[in-house]
């Protein structure tokens, strides 16, 4: 009986988790009459993108990512536009893509998913040629990124700490926008480009979205008083951002957004700096998921 080669990428540091005894895991989990394990460990950045390339040429059945949505989007953007399926055992500080497919935070859980081998495609999205699959933007995510990534306590007390470090000096910014040809002028707090609803530990930035539906959700933050942030993380922890009065969602299949100058983007959580000029097209249903 044939085995499904299976390549399980786990990257060692993310989520700030150990994962010394995940191959372990699988050993015990996994349906090893039906699969043929083989585990790689990430050590620098792209690894994870170079160690699934060489999957495909290998011939491999699927690839797992074992990591966060970082680790994801490097896979995920090997893997893009091709008929070989990506896993995700969800091991991040968010974990927002997960998440949104309904694929389970246990690490048993989430392997029995792998024994199902339950394929669906979904969309993605392509910003000035870097491509992501759950949600990406800048203005204030985008810093909050940069600050979580030089920042040495990985996981959610990090990343609390990132935002409290960028709020005491964050000023909105101008923004031109267009969505599929019509133009918009804001002042924003931040502008999220979202194909999954949220951005990780459910909290959800566009609660309509959807990886299915063809189209990207253009989240717009209004520039907004202090004393309104408590309100507008409830929104959001309430899958109810788009009933606030500071926060306006238009989907669309083509952006283009004209910053007042380059900075700073964030790819599914990924800070890098970008050109003054933002193109987003949507991709439909670039890649194949197991879940």
């Amino acid at each position: 009986m044939y085995r499904k080669k299976i390549l399980f990428i786990i990257n060692p540091v993310s989520g700030g988790k150990r994962k010394s005894a995940f191959n372990k895991q699988v050993l015990e989990v996994l349906d090893l009459d039906a699969f043929d394990p083989t585990f790689q460990r990430t050590s620098r950045e792209n690894h994870a993108y170079e160690l699934a390339k060489k999957a495909i040429e290998k011939d491999y059945d699927a690839v797992v990512a074992v990591g966060g949505d970082g680790t994801i989007n490097e896979i995920g953007a090997a893997l893009s536009g091709t008929n070989m399926p990506l896993g995700i055992i969800p091991e991040g500080s968010g974990n927002g893509l997960a998440l949104c497919l309904g694929i389970p935070l246990n690490e048993s859980a989430a392997i029995r998913r792998i024994n199902r081998f339950e394929i669906m495609e979904i969309d993605s999205g392509m910003i000035n040629g870097h491509e992501f699959f759950n949600v990406s933007g800048m203005g204030f995510d985008a810093n909050v990124s940069f600050s979580f990534a030089e920042e040495n306590i990985r996981g959610p007390i990090g990343y609390l700490r990132s935002i409290i470090n960028v709020l005491s000096k964050y000023k909105p910014s101008k923004y031109k926008i267009t969505i599929d040809g019509k133009a918009f002028e804001r002042e924003a707090f931040m502008i999220s480009i979202a194909n999954s609803p949220q951005f990780g530990n459910n909290a959800y930035v566009a609660p309509n979205a959807s990886v299915t539906d063809g189209l990207l959700d253009v989240c717009i933050v209004h520039k907004f008083p202090f004393y309104i942030l408590p309100r507008l993380i409830f929104h959001m922890f309430n899958r109810s951002a788009d009933q606030s009065e500071y926060v306006e969602i238009i989907p669309g299949k083509e952006i283009k957004i004209e910053r007042q100058e380059k900075g700073l983007v964030h790819i599914d959580g990924e800070p890098i700096e970008l050109e003054e000029d933002i193109n987003v097209q949507v991709m439909p249903r670039s890649l194949k998921i197991i879940c």
